[in-house]
């Protein structure tokens, strides 16, 4: 499979995870710090910016704000393969990618088209909240895409790399 395919296949399932850890973490922060996460945050602001902020329940803010997160994660993920043309240890290299893109997201356009403040203005456990889910989700990215890339090469009578059990270099 073509490896930027494989990485926007692997940064959307990996957003799963991802949206799991930030709901757990976010359920442990204190009360005055439990505003909505940021793909909430994020919708929101981009709606109002472009004249849309009404009409929306929330329900269905809560569906576009998951529909955009996923999206962003598969486009996140379609991206890696330019960083890096072999990835030894997917895990590892993938945490750091996760990151990596945390960084360029939250301290770079995020702030810049100002939809959100950069981290720095937000409380620490918000920030260790969204580092913890972007470790989650950048190791999964990457694991799953390198995983995916690597069918392309397989025999097809061979057994999937998928199905190898306990393999998680």
């Amino acid at each position: 499979m073509n490896r930027y395919l494989a990485g926007a296949l692997g940064g959307l399932l990996a957003t799963v995870p991802m949206t799991l850890t930030m709901e757990a973490l976010y359920r442990r922060l204190p009360r005055e710090t439990a505003y909505p996460l940021p793909p909430r945050e994020i919708t929101e602001d981009m709606l109002h910016k472009v004249g849309q902020d009404r009409g929306f329940d929330d329900r269905q803010l809560t569906a576009l704000s998951l529909f955009s997160h996923f999206g962003y994660g598969a486009v996140a993920g379609a991206l890696y393969p330019l960083t890096r043309q072999q990835v030894e240890h997917p895990v590892i290299y993938g945490s750091g990618y996760g990151v990596a893109v945390w960084a360029a997201s939250y301290f770079g356009w995020i702030p810049a088209l100002r939809i959100l403040a950069p981290p720095t203005q937000h409380p620490a456990q918000r920030r260790r909240l969204m580092i913890a889910a972007h470790l989650v989700w950048g190791a999964g990215t990457v694991w799953l895409g390198e995983r995916l890339a690597r069918e392309r090469s397989r025999p097809p009578n061979a057994r999937s790399s998928l199905a190898a059990p306990g393999d998680l270099s």
